[in-house]
């Protein structure tokens, strides 16, 4: 994800500050996704209202949640384990 400037406009604000209000002043700000684009007022609107004392808990709370285009391959994990029926990778010594 990269913030777009996103970071200059979270240090930018007066704090404490609200969800809502950072939705009123900066929910068109689009942040770049791995698939796509996200505005800001989207990712924020997922979350209850919140009071933020500090620019790092909003980065957090945008962070995370931003939703699935932020995600490169969906639904995958190569830490599954092996289904059954399936034989998994072979085992290798190093």
């Amino acid at each position: 994800m990269k913030f777009n400037g996103t970071g200059e406009m979270i240090d930018a604000l007066e704090f404490p500050t609200t969800t809502d209000e950072i939705i009123a002043e900066h929910g068109d700000h689009e942040l770049e996704l791995q698939r796509g684009t996200e505005r800001v007022g989207e990712v924020l609107d997922r979350l209850a209202t919140e009071e933020f004392d500090t620019p790092e808990q909003v980065r957090l709370s945008v962070r995370s949640a931003v939703g699935h285009k932020a995600i490169g391959r969906r639904f995958y994990s190569d830490r599954d384990p092996t289904a059954l029926g399936e034989s998994g990778p072979t085992p290798l010594s190093l």
